[in-house]
């Protein structure tokens, strides 16, 4: 494996740099409830698809973004190989919305990952099931992002 072939957080992550001044912003941490992650956010009108509601390709990133951090707090960098998407119901704008992750299993370098989108009142909004490959441990004390809980 080349450096090349492993995945670097420079702060410019659209989801979740804090360095990207277009980006989303979100920021997860360890689920208290479960050994996944989660993140609550309140979608702007800029993430809009039809009026009120999230853009379906916002709606997917949250959902990756929420299997990444779930590889990441398992201590995986890791690349998205596949992921498998439900919308169930629309994704509202303005509304506050929980974004929740977790590893599944662990086959070698392949992880089996789950997310899933919910309203106030835990209704699922959207879920999602993909396969992310390990590209090596995540290293807490090198890595921008907070991941583990370390401060920059």
């Amino acid at each position: 494996m080349t450096t090349n072939d492993v995945p670097f957080d420079d702060g410019n992550c659209f989801a979740c740099g804090p360095d990207n001044p277009i980006g989303m912003h979100v920021h997860f941490d360890r689920a208290e409830t479960s050994d996944g992650v989660l993140a609550r956010c309140t979608l702007g009108s800029q993430y809009q698809g039809w009026r009120g509601i999230a853009h379906g390709g916002i709606v997917m990133a949250l959902l990756d973004e929420a299997m990444a951090h779930a590889a990441g707090f398992a201590g995986h960098r890791g690349v998205t190989a596949a992921v498998n998407v439900r919308f169930r119901r629309p994704v509202p704008l303005g509304e506050p919305i929980e974004v929740r992750g977790r590893v599944a299993w662990q086959r070698h370098q392949v992880l089996g990952v789950e997310a899933g989108i919910f309203d106030a009142a835990e209704n699922l909004l959207a879920q999602a099931d993909g396969r992310f490959v390990s590209r090596g441990k995540l290293d807490a004390a090198n890595d921008r992002h907070k991941l583990l809980g370390a401060s920059d």
